[in-house]
């Protein structure tokens, strides 16, 4: 039986409760209302309730409740089946099942299950250790482990553990559904192999041909997945676009990366003397275990390096920079004139600063094109850039509001300095498709971004300079002035600012 058959009626109820709240909490806009409706029924479905008890959690979806979600978090909690397994990590490990059960892992449904995960008092690191158990599972029903394979398996009590879920999990979800990860059928997994880890009896069943459907767009395999992507054409302005595997703590190198339930795609903003290959600022980031760097545009990143450079260490002198900074804090700017010395240099950096803004958003527009193919399967993203890698994400996010299909694509954004507008109007549409949060990380103080948009209007808002005034739930403002002197730090110091945002690193 599936751990969520084995609770109480009361437990039953109260997790369909959870979820029905959680949902209505979450995705309140009328855009996400097919969506909570199906999941809900997918739910309800898995679990096999009556159809009162679907009439009382529709009810609570369409807001004829209470919005606290404790009391069916006290009543989880205090489930018997739950206290003698010590945690609710076989429930989480149901519902990520149930999730992909159909080759589709939308990033909505996601978020839903880390809230109610949180909620259950089960990490986030138990949660990706589920997911990674699942991937993993998945993964090795191609082949027959070998005895020494098994012994070694074994030899992990947790690991063993969370793998004996995850088969129970796969095996039980649409009635002895197992996704694979090929595009044929898969080898039938041999009895003694699976028989290592959930006896005999379950191996069967995951054993029959007949019983196994394979799904690959869940992970992409139509073809190589974002790291095998390269582009068929020129498309536009761009010349230069592909994914590279980011392997977190480890030097670049271009190995290939274990697939998994959820990637991560992060974005450099330009190249520098000291920056030479776009994976080398990303290498703490452990926001996924399986993460790639977009490669893009090299010649005019190069380009608009050089003339940060030039600016920062020839143009202005330290003290200068540090005066400028501080009329920028103190929203002087617009009211004096730019230093002589800087102004001079300005043509150096403005040419190849509008160049690349402009590659920057065509790069956006075909990242969108890309995500919306499905080249990295049906999973979550999480996207994070900083300066103009920022702003292709900005670009992607505005191309995917206007497209049909791109809901359940976007889990997380993190955007650190960018050169984007702040204007609420151009961020209420992001809530179309993200499903997770939005990270402004900005530094008040940041006077080389301040001056290459000095011919704005005053009224303009940059939002790598301010907060971006969105009442949503969505929405996450980060001052990171503390952290950053100038626009160059989102390069020197990222690991500590991905850290100051949220985001996991080694």
């Amino acid at each position: 039986l599936p751990f969520f058959k084995q609770l109480s009626d009361a437990g039953q109820f109260s997790l369909a409760a959870l979820c029905s709240v959680s949902l209505r909490i979450l995705f309140e806009e009328e855009s996400n209302d097919k969506f909570k409706k199906a999941t809900l029924a997918l739910l309800l479905k898995y679990a096999k309730q009556p159809d009162q008890v679907r009439d009382s959690v529709l009810a609570l979806l369409e807001g004829q409740g209470m919005d606290s979600t404790d009391p069916y978090v006290d009543i989880l909690l205090m489930d018997d089946v739950i206290k003698q397994n010590g945690n609710a990590e076989p429930l989480v490990n149901d519902l990520i099942a149930m999730a992909i059960k159909e080759g589709c892992y939308d990033s909505r449904l996601r978020v839903l299950i880390k809230h109610v995960t949180w909620q259950l008092r089960v990490t986030w690191d138990q949660m990706e250790e589920i997911e990674n158990a699942l991937a993993q599972t998945l993964a090795e029903a191609q082949y027959h482990m070998s005895d020494d394979e098994n012994k070694e398996k074994l030899k992990k009590a947790r690991n063993s553990k969370l793998k004996r879920y995850a088969l129970i999990g796969l095996a039980t979800v649409g009635g002895g559904t197992l996704i694979g990860l090929t595009g044929g059928l898969a080898a039938p997994l041999v009895a003694a192999g699976a028989g290592a880890i959930i006896g005999g009896a379950g191996a069967a069943v995951l054993g029959t041909t007949a019983g196994v459907a394979i799904i690959g767009s869940l992970f992409g395999v139509a073809g190589a997945g974002l790291a095998g992507y390269k582009m068929r054409r020129r498309v536009g302005a761009i010349e230069e676009f592909m994914f590279e595997p980011v392997v977190s703590g480890q030097a670049l190198q271009s190995e290939s990366i274990t697939k998994q339930l959820h990637i991560t795609i992060a974005i450099t903003g330009w190249l520098s003397s000291k920056v030479r290959d776009f994976r080398q600022p990303w290498q703490s980031l452990a926001e996924s275990k399986e993460q790639y760097s977009l490669k893009w545009e090299s010649k005019y990143l190069d380009e608009l390096g050089k003339s940060f450079e030039y600016i920062t260490s020839m143009a202005v002198s330290m003290a200068a920079q540090e005066a400028l900074k501080y009329t920028v804090l103190s929203g002087l700017i617009a009211a004096i004139a730019w230093p002589a010395t800087l102004l001079s240099a300005a043509n150096v950096i403005d040419n190849p600063w509008s160049v690349c803004l402009h590659r920057a958003n065509a790069a956006g527009r075909q990242l969108a094109e890309v995500l919306l193919a499905r080249e990295q399967g049906n999973r979550p993203v999480t996207l994070i850039g900083y300066s103009l890698g920022a702003r292709v994400i900005f670009s992607c996010l505005e191309e995917l509001t206007k497209r049909k299909g791109s809901e359940g694509i976007i889990e997380d954004v993190i955007l650190l300095g960018a050169p984007v507008s702040g204007d609420v109007k151009h961020w209420e549409p992001l809530k179309l498709v993200v499903a997770g949060k939005i990270v402004n990380g900005y530094c008040r103080g940041d006077w080389l971004l301040k001056f290459l948009y000095r011919t704005s209007s005053v009224q303009f808002r940059v939002a790598g300079l301010k907060p971006v005034k969105w009442d949503n739930r969505r929405m996450h403002n980060i001052d990171l002035s503390s952290v950053v002197n100038g626009h160059m730090d989102y390069e020197r110091q990222l690991p500590t600012i991905m850290k100051a945002v949220g985001v996991r690193t080694r």
